[in-house]
């Protein structure tokens, strides 16, 4: 049975949050894009290692994260929602409820802001912050590669497949193609740490990592003996 590295105590790396010997810090180069990222993470989701928030911030050039809590708890330094707006941007919030993203070049370059957290947290937050912004929902897509966690309803998806499906929609094929070598590294390397192999097995069948990137696998492979 497969048991969680947090509960257990293991030690953890400070970056991906995964034991020292399924560290994928620095496996991957950083994802560049024109895109202007920003995510909001819930505390709760702040130290948890199948956080895909966490993984953004790290992979992506340029990201921010803000930590989220309750408004009743705001104080200066912890989180103001107007100093996440950038001059000349038009900041979009991920959300179901939001319009249909506008159309490449209709509006100024975007702005990003990615709300991670499940989905009562999620509605938390985007009560906080959609004054800064107007709030956007994705295209439909293809289902969720989100292994690590049970999606409650069909077209759920983790905040990471959230950012490459707006990579998809601006036509920014490169930045999507880094940024899911990034996700599914995540995925498959959480799913050993977890004690999955049969599972993380199963995933790296249909995952472009196999082919891409080979010896970062034989590394994590050979750390793991």
């Amino acid at each position: 049975m497969a048991r969680s590295v947090v509960l257990a105590g293991t030690p953890r790396c400070d970056g991906c949050r995964l034991p020292p010997r399924w560290c994928v810090c620095g496996a991957l180069p950083p994802v560049e894009t024109a895109v202007r990222i920003d995510v909001l993470i819930h505390r709760s989701e702040q130290w948890r290692p199948s956080s895909t928030g966490g993984l953004l911030t790290r992979a992506v050039a340029g990201a921010r994260c803000h930590v989220y809590q309750r408004e009743d708890r705001f104080h200066a330094g912890v989180f103001q929602p107007e100093a996440i707006p950038l001059p000349g941007h038009d900041v979009w919030i991920l959300h179901p409820r939001g319009e249909e993203l506008p159309a490449c070049g209709a509006t100024l370059p975007p702005q990003v802001l990615l709300l991670d957290g499940n989905w009562r947290q999620a509605n938390g937050m985007l009560r906080v912050v959609e004054r800064i912004g107007r709030c956007v929902r994705l295209p439909a897509g293809v289902a969720s590669r989100f292994w690590l966690r049970d999606q409650h309803t069909a077209g759920h998806l983790s905040t990471a497949e959230a950012l490459l499906r707006i990579f998809h929609a601006l036509g920014d094929t490169r930045a999507e193609e880094a940024l899911r070598l990034h996700f599914e590294l995540h995925v498959y390397a959480t799913l050993r740490a977890r004690g999955q192999r049969q599972l993380a097995d199963d995933y790296l069948r249909d995952s472009p990592i196999g082919a891409a990137i080979p010896e970062v696998l034989d590394r994590l492979t050979a750390a793991a003996r």
